[in-house]
């Protein structure tokens, strides 16, 4: 019921019914009959529901004829107007309303973190660090880095960039190339060249001083968002500012029961006003992160550990589990439902939407909604792994850089095309493509291996792999601009993506003496393998990723 809630339970100690309506409270002994007891509350949702929506109606009627009757309204009674109009349509259940609530949230999520955060590399740089401008530094490298990427695998490339450059003016001073290689494999490519955009900036024309607000910092610095300004700003430099990263999101629709599209703006606005609610003014910085931690390690996706949450008692979509389970346990056939907006009074544009009810297998996995997203868009592509086996210092593979903007901007690649999903015409369109690069070639040596399949955030492109060996040719020794022949060793350490990792284990593994296992062999090997025991989830839970609401989507398919 909207601005209400009616609540059913049945004691544990006097083995009673208590019936909740609006503010008053009534005792039925076990012995008074069900059916009479459902009847009754039935009737008094409904009167409540009319009335209810009788008294929404007028406010927003009277909120309208206001607006429209003062055109020349103070900022500040137009504002309390908006929030008249915004209550109406919203249950009470989705807000904190309690002064006290906020507070026993605070100390109980702050009192959860000081025992059980784990060990990370940038807490213990940030921490350990006195200048503030190298703090902001150390927090916005793992901001920018965890965007899309699971903890485990950027602890080493943090450990890494951090040795490499431990100052925003050594990061300044790099160059896209050493950047790129370091960042290889990390996804996302674009995230390490505008970090050192930022950084540069930083240097050049702010003095070397990072923006200490969020948002100044949103505003002045390429690649920083709502989220990541809001993280460095709290953390780094103490503002009390909240943050509303995919961790964030899910334990506020939990805790709120928000059912709503998480994408939509309304729901988004909702949940950015919630974490600045809740947000510690002595602690920002650790209540911020200790948000992220629960939600990363507790309030987990698909297997929530409800028993080791901190702030099980304030988390609505518990309390429904646990009422869902006590009706079960009644047998009351035909129950209302006691927590949704009533269905007929003005639908809450926060609820759980009609057409996708309460699914009671789920319990509080109902939240958040999945957000709706648009599939990636396929494309095709035929690559080749041109290699001179006889070259001097030994056999030696063609990379190819791509443009300096775009999808993975300054990388290098293996000669490649654009193909059709028929692949017509595609091996002589590859063939022109070397020969644009090194020359006349033998087109009976081009050999097709395989296929490669890679997911980016929006796009899902698949590889046509093919291999060509320059043997008893005269090696090249000329090389354009944008062109390098490396050594199978340097490739594996150069700035190239985690497709073209692929499409090289695939030609090295067709090649005699070099065989691999191929990606369908090892996908049909994780299939077969046995479901993670209990302990084992509880671990991988342990390294979710963390995915803030700016990074440039919701779920990263591929590294």
């Amino acid at each position: 019921m909207k601005g209400r809630r009616v609540v059913l339970w049945r004691g544990l100690e006097e083995q009673d019914l208590e019936l909740h309506l609006g503010g008053g409270t009534v005792f039925h002994r076990r012995s008074v009959q069900m059916e009479a007891i459902m009847k009754k509350l039935r009737a008094a949702m409904g009167s409540h529901c009319r009335k209810q929506a009788s008294s929404q109606e007028r406010r927003k009627k009277h909120a309208l004829s206001s607006s429209q009757a003062k055109p020349s309204v103070p900022d500040g009674l137009a504002r309390r107007q908006e929030e008249v109009v915004l209550q109406a349509s919203v249950c009470l259940d989705h807000l904190f309303r309690d002064p006290v609530e906020v507070t026993v949230f605070r100390e109980n999520l702050l009192s959860w973190y000081d025992r059980e955060k784990r060990d990370l590399p940038w807490r213990r740089w940030a921490e350990g660090e006195e200048d503030l401008d190298r703090r902001a530094y150390a927090v916005w490298v793992s901001e920018v880095m965890l965007q899309q990427t699971q903890v485990a695998t950027v602890i080493d490339y943090y450990t890494r960039w951090m040795q490499k450059w431990p100052t925003l003016q050594d990061l300044a001073s790099a160059s896209l190339e050493e950047v790129n290689q370091l960042w290889a494999g990390l996804g996302y490519y674009s995230r390490g060249r505008r970090l050192q955009e930022g950084a540069r900036k930083v240097v050049k024309e702010l003095r070397g001083h990072v923006p200490r607000t969020a948002e100044t910092l949103q505003r002045l610095l390429p690649g920083v968002g709502r989220y990541t300004a809001g993280a460095i700003a709290s953390i780094a430099f103490g503002q009390v500012t909240g943050v509303v990263d995919g961790n964030v999101l899910r334990v506020l629709c939990r805790v709120r029961v928000i059912g709503a599209d998480p994408s939509s703006t309304l729901v988004s606005q909702q949940l950015w006003s919630l974490a600045q609610q809740l947000v510690d003014p002595a602690r920002p910085g650790d209540f911020n992160q200790a948000a992220m931690e629960l939600g990363a390690t507790v309030c987990t996706p698909q297997h929530p550990l409800c028993s080791q949450c901190p702030v099980q008692s304030l988390c609505r979509a518990h309390q429904r589990v646990e009422r869902e389970q006590l009706l079960a346990s009644q047998s009351l056939p035909g129950s209302p439902d006691v927590e949704e907006c009533a269905p007929n009074t003005g639908q809450c544009q926060l609820c759980i939407p009609p057409a996708e009810p309460w699914d009671q297998t789920l319990g509080v996995v109902n939240f958040p909604r999945k957000a709706s997203r648009r599939p990636p868009r396929e494309e095709y592509s035929a690559t080749c792994v041109l290699e001179q086996p006889g070259a001097p210092g030994g056999a030696r593979i063609l990379l190819v850089q791509r443009p300096n903007s775009g999808l993975l901007a300054g990388l290098w690649e293996f000669p490649s095309v654009t193909a059709e999903p028929s692949g017509r015409q595609q091996r002589k369109a590859l063939l022109q493509e070397l020969q644009s690069w090194v020359g006349p070639l033998p087109a009976t040596r081009l050999r097709h291996l395989g296929q490669v399949v890679h997911t980016f955030s929006h796009i899902k492109l698949t590889y046509q792999v093919y291999g060509l060996a320059l043997e008893g040719q005269a090696p090249v020794t000329v090389t354009p601009p944008g062109v390098r022949w490396l050594t199978r060793e340097e490739f594996h350490t150069a700035a190239v993506s985690t497709a073209m990792k692929k499409v090289f284990r695939v030609y090295e593994g067709r090649q005699p003496g070099n065989y691999k296992s191929s990606k369908r062999s090892q996908v049909s090997t994780l299939s077969r393998r046995k479901k993670p025991s209990p302990g084992q989830q509880v671990l991988d839970s342990f390294f979710r990723p963390r995915i803030p609401t700016d990074a440039p989507g919701l779920t990263g398919v591929a590294q």
